[in-house]
């Protein structure tokens, strides 16, 4: 049985987390952790629990003296930077939900996220958590363990989770126009913005409205670009709508001279080869679109795309839970791999009815 711990339980991702993992046939919780809730039980802050689960908050402390075999990192971006050293002293895997590994390149942390980066040796030992697209990764990942080195998984963010795995499959085929630019529009429920209450976020300001934020300037843009191997190409708005939860990323792809004959059928046949085979990835077949709700409360992605011949464009659209694939259910999939499991452990496939 593998022994896991999570850092920042009583976020929405770190409670995901224990919910998860209180399932998991494979790995036991042993550990959740947070500092300011130490001592209560799990029940008294998520009813959801009542009856099914006896387990209280610890202190990052006492997680630490446990004997772990992988801690989940729920925890804030920069926050991340202090605690993954520490959990890899500890001889655990780190599965990071931040930003703090994601990004290749320290510099380009530190421009966009305003912090300096102080752990840049770790960068070039963390693996990047997007299976789909980067399955070597976590071979590296499996292959850091087996070995007894340090091993740390960046998991990728929600919102280029979405985007990416829509765009993917067109711009790593060669139909995106040489030198064009990528547009992603993308909306988010409430809870990716975290437990902390905003302005923003609050219920009477969310609730019946919609509105893009971080215009030009959101974070995830650089690891979009990132994963897609786009350089300034990428125009990223993203949008916040009255949900709990559910991401759903739109994304244009002016397409390359040589796929101007392309048609819609083509481009689905292109994106189901694509995905063939993938355990949590669904293209769809033409003339469907993705749907949040047909992704509530599991691991899985929902990917549309559609031609438009008059503007000479493709139009991929990918759905997520931005809890599941966006944040928990994709690092235990992480996890999964680099324990040497079948990736779909413990994570169900069946969304939420209604």
């Amino acid at each position: 049985m593998i022994k896991a711990g999570i850092l920042g339980a009583a976020g929405f991702a770190g409670i995901q987390l224990a919910h998860i993992l209180m399932q998991h046939p494979e790995m036991r919780l042993f550990a959740a952790a947070s500092d300011s809730l130490a001592g209560r039980p799990l029940a008294e802050v998520y009813p959801s629990f009542t009856g099914v689960a006896d387990m209280r908050f610890c202190t990052s402390d006492q997680l630490e003296q446990m004997d772990l075999d992988v801690v989940f990192l729920a925890v804030p971006h920069t926050a991340s930077l202090e605690q993954t050293p520490r959990v890899c002293k500890m001889g655990a895997v780190a599965i990071d939900l931040s930003a703090d590994f994601r990004l290749r390149d320290a510099l380009v942390y530190e421009a966009w996220y305003g912090t300096p980066h102080t752990q840049p040796d770790l960068l070039d030992v963390a693996a990047f958590g997007l299976p789909e697209l980067f399955p070597e990764e976590m071979e590296r990942a499996a292959k850091r363990r087996e070995a007894g080195l340090p091993c740390v998984v960046a998991c990728a963010g929600c919102y280029p989770t979405a985007t990416s795995l829509a765009a993917a499959p067109a711009v790593r085929s060669g139909l995106l126009r040489t030198g064009a630019t990528v547009v992603a529009d993308a909306i988010s429920g409430v809870t990716g913005a975290g437990k902390k209450p905003s302005a923003r976020t609050h219920f009477c300001f969310a609730n019946e409205s919609v509105e893009a934020y971080g215009v030009t300037t959101h974070r995830h843009t650089p690891e979009i670009e990132q994963i897609l191997d786009l350089s300034d190409q990428l125009v990223f708005t993203p949008h916040l709508a009255p949900l709990n939860r559910g991401l759903l990323s739109t994304v244009t792809i002016p397409l390359a001279d040589g796929a101007h004959d392309l048609s819609t059928e083509e481009a689905c046949q292109l994106y189901g080869e694509f995905y063939e085979g993938t355990a949590f990835v669904e293209a769809l077949p033409h003339g469907v679109q993705p749907k949040t709700s047909s992704v509530a409360g599991t691991n899985r992605a929902q990917v549309g795309v559609a031609v438009d011949g008059r503007t000479q464009c493709l139009v991929a659209t990918g759905a997520i839970d931005n809890l599941g694939k966006g944040a928990a259910g994709q690092a235990v999939q992480c996890a999964n791999l680099v324990f040497g499991m079948n990736e779909a452990t413990g994570l169900g496939a069946f969304a939420l009815p209604v």
